[in-house]
């Protein structure tokens, strides 16, 4: 699927996270011996144990490029990261160390799971009793059966909420008389201490009682773990008919699937071209002129590649007489600049002369900058070089692209409660348009032979953008797969450098106007070269615009689902808190509180009844609470300014390891097959978001 690319790609990581790396905590613990290592220049989503919080906090504050919340593990964080190899070998040398090579970069469907060592003792200090001992509390407590194996999973909070070193441990007890414990581990975010939690552990059988116990003496009362989610979807008919997706899809390949479902069925779509055209599938041409490890400028054109300026050349010359001025022309597809001369004819020109003299006489059509470290160095004769955009999607349209979306009803006419579901904000999450997809097939193909299904087309108003980000997905299949942004480049002076292209373009989903980074919140940046970049200001780009322009042109959409991956999370509102004090956006009443957490119950059910995946509870919840602060999120700005109930899910739940005894993650562009089971639950999981939005309706119509 991918070819070599004529540019040499950085990590998808700012180059802030370089010099986050190179300060090491002087407490780390000496680093043990790498279980796993990766070429210097190769880049992969790697799970990492971190060295401590505080190696995990300078990542953070770097704009490290995570996938997924952190967690804990023997007490110490444990990230999934893209890194190069020298950035492993960095976090190695500072008391890291990988665990599981999650997915290679330029390898989109090949899964490279690596076993874990066995776990570190934990060493077991500072226990203080003298304040006597602490209040226990279970913030959550369930079990449940999936692959024919019980997990449970708890989470308790204590009142020595300041003191780092409580240890908190829980005791089980199974209905037949088998016990046993768990550690759990503290968790603080933003500095504010949190809870104490574990990943799910296995259990010989269904949990009848668990008590905590700390390390202050403190005890909790008993409880019993409830059963998770505790909800189960009704039975699909006999004929019904699903499994429309039969292979990983490009925006081309999406397009051309909306318009056949469009002419299929035109009793029960539309097909509705969104207002605010992208990029397109473009870059401008570049190219270094001289050689980037001794002196060269870089020399980029104005317009697009594809608007006649790939292929355009660009050399410096010698005069070969004394005296000369500096001179630039541009003629027959030619850039020629003649390098000044001194009175005996040596050339004088330095590589800044260059730059600034093309920017000022051939502007309109040529941008140059000074290639990073070579400020002042003399100018070589170097030359001819072809500008290049260096795309290499030979089959993508060069042009503005059109972003669509399917409505599908019975009654498209406002006067029905409205459900969007929206997915591929992110470039580099593949299965998650074949998850909208998937569902949009099975509503209109049920739709005439299913009467359930039937009845739900007559009761609910669906909206469906399959791929809402086209141009960074295009890229992410065709010339770099880790790619998360838009490729609309907003980087000024060295930062356009080609070396850094496939760390160009706005994270889509930090670009919307609740909660954002311009108004403070965590969890976006500045910086153009970081992974979730904000962009120049709040909905500055089309695709942020289009999802917005869909929900205010449909005022009856009152749920909406915007479709992540990976990890398995279920979330909604606040998404989003300010950093000192862990403020965060305001808390929905009591009431849409209950009706989040009653419909994730219900939809988890049904995501469950397809091949048994549970989405754990520890990631069932608000955003800023189960995962981190996405500064400016889709989910906020519909919830909160337009008053949709608005969730998130990150597809692609980790699998339990039977041989290692851990759980194990399954990356952007799992083997197909995989993606295809995400695509199967996960499309059961938005038929049931129908199922709630009818239901919301019922008691509550909508007014025309």
């Amino acid at each position: 699927m991918f070819v070599r690319r004529r540019w040499t790609a950085l990590a998808t990581i700012s180059i802030l996270i370089t010099a986050a790396l190179s300060h090491p905590d002087p407490g780390a613990a000496a680093p043990a011996a790498p279980t796993i290592t990766l070429a210097p220049t190769e880049t992969a989503l790697v799970r990492v144990r971190l060295a401590d919080q505080g190696q995990l906090d300078r990542l953070v504050a770097g704009g490290a490029d995570l996938a997924n919340r952190p967690r804990s593990r023997d007490g110490r964080p444990v990230a999934d990261l893209v890194l190069t190899g020298r950035q492993l070998a960095d976090l190695t040398r500072q008391g890291a160390n990988a665990v599981q090579v999650v997915q290679r970069a330029d390898d989109g469907t090949r899964r490279l799971a690596e076993s874990v060592r066995a776990a570190e003792a934990r060493t077991r200090s500072g226990l203080r009793a003298a304040d006597g001992a602490d209040t226990l509390q279970f913030l959550q407590a369930y079990w449940w059966t999936t692959g024919g194996r019980t997990f449970l999973q708890a989470q308790v909070a204590t009142t020595a909420t300041d003191d780092p070193d409580v240890e908190i441990t829980v005791n089980w007890r199974t209905a037949d008389g088998a016990t046993g414990s768990f550690p759990l581990y503290r968790f603080e975010d933003s500095g504010e201490y949190q809870y104490h939690y574990a990943l799910p552990q296995p259990v010989p059988a269904r949990p009848v009682q668990l008590t905590a116990t700390s390390s202050l003496g403190g005890t909790s009362r008993p409880v019993t773990p409830a059963l998770w989610p505790n909800a189960a979807p009704p039975p699909q008919p006999a004929g019904y008919q699903k499994d429309f997706i039969d292979a990983y899809l490009t925006p081309v390949d999406v397009r051309a699937r909306i318009a056949r479902l469009g002419r299929q069925y035109r009793d029960l779509v539309d097909v509705i071209d969104l207002p605010n055209r992208t990029q397109g599938y473009r870059r401008t041409a570049a190219a270094y002129l001289g050689d980037p490890a001794a002196a060269a400028v870089v020399v980029e054109s104005v317009r697009f590649g594809d608007q006649g300026m790939d292929g355009v050349q660009v050399r410096t010359v010698d005069p070969g007489r004394p005296g000369r001025p500096l001179t630039v022309r541009y003629r027959d597809r030619v850039l020629t600049v003649s390098l000044a001369t001194d009175s005996a004819g040596k050339v004088t020109s330095s590589t800044d002369d260059v730059a600034g003299a093309i920017n000022a006489r051939q502007g309109a059509r040529f941008r140059a900058t000074v290639e990073d470290g070579s400020a002042g160095l003399p100018m070589p004769v170097a030359g001819p070089v072809r500008l290049d955009d260096g795309l290499q999607g030979t089959e993508v349209p060069a042009r503005p692209w059109t972003v669509q979306a399917l409505r599908i009803g019975k009654h498209r006419d406002g006067s029905r409660v409205g459900v969007l579901a929206y997915s591929q904000e992110h470039a580099r999450e593949w299965a998650t348009s074949l998850v909208t997809l998937e569902f949009a097939e099975r509503l209109l193909a049920n739709a005439r032979t299913d009467a359930a299904t039937r009845q739900l087309l007559e009761q609910v108003d669906v909206f469906v953008i399959p791929t809402v980000n086209p141009d960074g997905a295009n890229y992410s299949f065709h010339d770099y797969n880790f790619q998360r942004k838009n490729l609309v480049n907003h980087c000024t002076g060295v930062a356009r450098d080609p070396k850094y292209r496939t760390m160009w373009g706005v994270d889509v989903n930090r670009n919307y106007t609740v909660g954002s980074l311009f108004d403070g919140y965590v969890g976006a940046s500045a910086n153009c070269l970081s992974g979730n970049y904000a962009g120049t200001a709040e909905l500055s780009e089309p695709e942020s615009r289009n999802v917005i322009d869909l929900a205010r042109a449909h005022p009856n959409i009152r749920f909406a689902m915007n479709v992540h991956s990976y990890g398995g999370y279920f979330m909604w509102p606040p998404g989003a808190y300010k950093a000192d004090g862990r403020v965060t956006l305001p808390r929905p009443s009591i009431d849409e509180s209950t009706l989040f957490l009653a419909s994730a119950r219900r939809i988890v059910g049904a995501i469950a009844a397809e091949r048994g995946t549970v989405t754990w509870p520890s990631q069932t919840g608000p955003v800023a609470d189960v995962l981190y602060s996405a500064a400016g999120n889709s989910a906020d700005q519909l919830y909160y300014e337009l008053g949709i109930f608005a969730w998130d899910f990150e597809v692609g739940n980790d699998r339990w390891n039977e041989v290692t005894g851990q759980w194990e993650g399954v990356g952007f562009q799992p083997p197909f097959d995989e993606a295809h089971g995400e695509s199967q639950e996960y499309a059961g999981g938005l038929v049931e978001l129908v199922r709630v939005a009818r239901d919301y309706a019922a008691g509550n119509p909508v007014r025309r």
